[in-house]
């Protein structure tokens, strides 16, 4: 089992930055892909950002594209989202998740079926 942890979320003006990051419990992290998903009450996941296990692609959501930035450092077992020039409607409960079930798989998948084990999440709250 592998337990993944995001931190970063808080209150942020229209046009700021923050910076997620899900921590991981278990260094096979490192081989999974990892995605970010957004939710809004009443509403789907809705997929805002995804990583490979390499590093070696990172595909994004059409409303964050240019804004957002996917990372990851394996040694820390950690994954990144920078937001930028964020927009109240980005306010959400932001979620990580790992695919476990295909381990050095290089596609990212954008829905939530894909991912096997998920965060608790954590708040991002844009004010305008």
């Amino acid at each position: 089992q592998v337990q993944l942890e995001e931190s970063g979320g808080g209150l942020v003006q229209a046009g700021g930055s923050l910076r997620l990051s899900c921590a991981a419990s278990d260094r096979t992290f490192s081989t999974y892909a990892v995605g970010w998903f957004r939710q809004v009450p009443g509403k789907e996941h809705e997929f805002v950002a995804g990583i490979s296990w390499s590093s070696s692609r990172a595909d994004y959501g059409d409303s964050v594209l240019g804004r957002f930035t996917i990372s990851r450092d394996n040694d820390k077992n950690t994954v990144y989202l920078q937001m930028n020039s964020l927009r109240p409607e980005d306010t959400a409960v932001y979620y990580c998740a790992a695919d476990s079930r295909r381990p050095y798989r290089h596609t990212i998948m954008e829905v939530t079926e894909e991912y096997d084990y998920w965060g608790q999440g954590t708040q991002v709250t844009v004010s305008s």
